[in-house]
């Protein structure tokens, strides 16, 4: 937990800087956004997942995953990498982690934006692992997102495979008054290498989250949820999941230099 409180100190001093922000979006309208994966701004999530209940000594893992979302050519390319810092303990003993930054995933989408907005692209395994801490070899696949918004909703998906590793990530959620809304984003881990026993990995909760448009800041969405694990490996798996997310939400037109005033002399 020291890694996540560490990385949200940086956040709130670094990007969270007094600004003069176009007051034009409502909570809900930013509340949307942070919840569209290929919405045209530039957003920073930290995440912080703590799983319950690993391995035959009940051991917790703790995973701060820091995921930078950054659309280019006005929104039809996303690009979206998470870098996982990891606390991941030795699940045949009672003491005993290993620390350390996990593989890094690098996706990149080509989106088009309409009553159902979609993106499609290549998804990178990097192999930046320590030693028991990912899958430490390189890795290349296809990924797929689709988003659709019917009234209060917002409802997506994001599937990828990187060879023997299948992943997907579904969300729901539902907006409320006031920039609150309920969320739930299982995601849905299969490999395909392990054997019938070992190869899912099913999580089902819930969370409440909440834009917060502070004047002369930054906005920012704050999330926490928890997720009982139906279906988990035998080793490897856990019990529940609790999670904490703090999204920083920067408007893209805050790195455009301002122009200055012309000024014309007649003849």
């Amino acid at each position: 937990m020291k890694n996540f409180e560490s990385v949200i100190l940086i956040v709130l001093c670094c990007l969270v800087a007094p600004l003069q922000m176009n007051g034009q979006l409502s909570e809900e309208d930013l509340a949307k956004i942070a919840q569209d994966p290929i919405a045209n701004i530039i957003s920073v999530p930290f995440q912080n997942s703590t799983t319950f209940g690993i391995g035959p000594f009940d051991r917790t893992q703790n995973i701060t995953n820091i995921q930078p979302v950054i659309p280019m050519a006005d929104g039809k390319i996303i690009t979206r990498v998470i870098l996982p810092i990891v606390n991941q303990p030795n699940i045949f003993a009672e003491s005993g982690n290993f620390k350390g930054i996990g593989d890094v995933n690098l996706s990149v989408f080509y989106t088009r934006k309409g009553k159902v907005s979609w993106g499609v692209g290549p998804v990178f395994n990097i192999p930046t692992a320590g030693e028991n801490l990912g899958i430490r070899e390189w890795g290349v696949g296809p990924s797929i997102v689709a988003v659709i918004k019917p009234s209060n909703w917002v409802i997506g998906m994001l599937v990828n495979n990187v060879w023997s590793l299948e992943s997907d990530n579904s969300a729901f959620n539902y907006n409320l008054p006031n920039g609150y809304y309920l969320s739930t984003s299982p995601k849905v881990v299969a490999n395909w290498e392990a054997d019938s026993n070992n190869q899912w990995t099913i999580p089902m909760g819930i969370g409440v989250g909440k834009i917060i448009k502070p004047k002369g800041f930054l906005p920012f969405n704050i999330q926490v949820g928890a997720d009982y694990l139906i279906e988990s490996p035998e080793l490897t798996g856990g019990d529940w999941i609790f999670k904490f997310t703090f999204t920083a939400l920067i408007p893209k037109a805050i790195f455009k230099k301002k122009q200055r005033p012309t000024v014309t002399f007649g003849k």
